[in-house]
C-alpha cells in the first residue's frame, strides 16, 4: 500500500511535469511568453512546497506551508482557466484532465488546511 505523503507528492509532481509540457505547448509570443510565465511558476511550486511543509518546525509552520501550496494550486487553476477560455491550447478541452487534477489537489489541500488548523 501507498503512503499517503508520497502519493500526494508523486501528484504535485506529476502536476508539475505536466503543466511544463504544457508551458513547451503555448506560442511563442508576447502572451504566450506571458502566460507560459506565470503557469510555469505557480504550477511548479507545490510540490516543493509540499516537500517544505514534511519538514515544517511546527504546527503552526506545517500550516503556513500547507497554505502556499493551495495558494498556488488555485494560482495555478486560475491560469489554467485563462489558457482554455482564450484558446492558447486548441483543443481547449484538452486541459479539462489538468485542471480536474488540480481542481481535486484543491480540495484536498483545503481539509488538509481546514485538519490541521484545528485545536487540539
Amino acid at each position: 500500500m501507498k503512503d499517503k505523503a508520497f502519493d500526494l507528492e508523486a501528484r504535485l509532481i506529476s502536476l508539475s511535469v505536466r503543466v511544463i509540457r504544457l508551458a513547451e505547448a503555448l506560442p511563442r509570443n508576447p502572451t504566450g511568453n506571458h502566460v507560459r510565465g506565470q503557469v510555469l511558476r505557480s504550477g511548479t511550486a507545490g510540490a516543493p512546497n509540499y516537500a517544505e511543509a514534511q519538514g515544517a518546525e511546527s504546527r503552526a509552520d506545517f500550516v503556513h506551508k500547507m497554505k502556499i501550496v493551495l495558494k498556488e494550486l488555485r494560482e495555478t487553476g486560475v491560469w489554467l482557466r485563462v489558457i482554455q477560455e482564450a484558446g492558447l491550447i486548441k483543443p481547449a478541452f484538452t486541459l479539462n484532465a489538468l485542471l480536474d487534477e488540480t481542481n481535486e489537489l484543491i480540495a484536498i489541500f483545503v481539509s488538509s488546511v481546514k485538519t490541521a488548523s484545528k485545536e487540539r
